[in-house]
C-alpha cells in the first residue's frame, strides 16, 4: 500500500520525528515527537508538538499511534501531550519496546520515583516480529537493543526507522554507555537490519551534520552495509572500538529531565507537582 513520510526537524536536539500516513485512508502514525525544553530556566513548552498537531489537522490526517523508538536522553518526547490534545477527535494509542520496563525499574529507583514499572503510561509494548495495523497498511516490529534496552525500530512498507541504532554513513552508530546498553548486542542489532533488503530506506533519528555537511536523514541498508565508518571492521574491532569511544564520551545535556519523563511517555513524574531530580556527583 503507498505511504507518504513526512519528516519535521527539531534543532535544539537534532532530532527528526517521522509523520508517516496510509494514502488511502489517511490514517497515520507519529514517531519520536520531542517537546521543547529550556535547561537553564527548566521550562517546558510545546511549540514543536502543536505544529505537528497543526500539519495532521491541516491534512486531515488520523493519527492511530505515537510511537518511541527507545526512552530518549537527549530529548523530552511529547507523545502524551500530543495524545492528550488529539484524544476527543481522534484518539491514539502510545507504543514503544517491551524492554522500557528495566528502562523503568533503573531510573525510578536512580530517581526515587514512586511509580510501577509495567511500561504504563504506554499503551502498547512490543515484542520483535510483532505486527500491528494501521489503514490499509502495517507496521512490524524489529527489535534493535544495545544502545538501550528497549530500543525499537519500525518497518513500514520498505522503510525502517532505526532510532539511534544508526546514524548516517559518515557519524557511524550509537553509544552504548548507558544503563542496559551492549556494544556486543547492538553489533548483533545492526547485522539484523543489515540483513535487510539492499533497498530499504533507513530514516534516522538525528543528524549532527559532521564537517558541516548538509543535513540528511535517509539512506539504504546498501549504503549503510558499503560505507557505515563504524562497521568496516570485524565483530571484535567494532565492540572494542565502540567501547573505547564511548568511555570518552560526555552525557547528554538535558540526560536526567529527559529520561524522568520519557520513561513515563513524557508524562511528569509527580502528576501534582513540576518537580524533577538531578543526581549529584562530588569529587574531591
Amino acid at each position: 500500500m503507498p505511504i507518504a513520510v513526512k519528516s519535521f526537524f527539531h534543532k535544539q536536539s537534532a532530532t527528526f520525528t517521522y509523520l508517516v500516513s496510509c494514502l488511502d485512508t489517511h490514517s497515520a502514525i507519529l514517531i519520536d515527537p520531542p517537546a521543547d525544553f529550556d535547561a537553564p530556566s527548566a521550562t517546558l513548552t510545546f511549540t514543536t508538538a502543536n505544529q505537528i498537531i497543526d500539519y495532521v489537522s491541516a491534512h486531515k490526517l488520523t493519527l492511530e499511534w505515537i510511537l518511541e523508538t527507545h526512552a530518549h536522553a537527549d530529548h523530552i518526547t511529547a507523545a502524551s501531550y500530543i495524545k492528550q490534545q488529539l484524544k476527543t477527535e481522534h484518539p491514539c494509542k502510545l507504543g514503544t519496546g517491551k524492554g522500557i520496563t528495566q528502562v523503568q525499574a533503573y531510573f525510578s529507583h536512580l530517581y526515587h520515583l514512586d511509580m510501577p514499572c509495567d511500561g504504563s503510561p504506554f499503551d502498547e509494548l512490543f515484542n520483535d516480529g510483532e505486527r500491528f495495523k494501521f489503514g490499509n497498511t502495517h507496521f512490524d516490529i524489529v527489535s534493535t537493543p544495545g544502545h538501550t534496552p528497549d530500543s525499537v525500530s519500525y518497518l513500514i512498507e520498505g522503510n525502517l526507522f532505526v532510532g539511534d541504532t544508526f546514524f548516517m554513513p559518515d557519524s557511524g552508530t550509537a553509544r552504548c554507555d548507558f544503563p542496559g546498553g551492549s556494544a556486543k548486542e547492538l553489533y548483533a542489532s545492526l547485522q539484523k537490519v543489515l540483513a535487510l533488503p539492499d533497498k530499504t530506506i533507513m530514516w534516522m533519528c538525528h543528524d549532527y551534520q559532521p564537517y558541516g555537511r548538509e543535513l540528511a536523514n535517509k539512506t539504504t541498508v546498501q549504503e549503510q552495509r558499503l560505507t557505515n565508518v563504524h562497521l568496516q571492521q570485524s565483530e571484535h574491532a567494532y565492540i572494542e572500538t565502540r567501547e573505547k569511544r564511548d568511555a570518552t564520551l560526555s552525557s547528554p545535556q538535558l540526560l536526567h529531565p529527559a529520561i524522568q519523563m520519557n520513561i513515563r511517555a513524557g508524562q511528569l513524574p509527580h502528576p501534582t507537582q513540576s518537580f524533577l531530580t538531578i543526581p549529584l556527583t562530588v569529587l574531591l
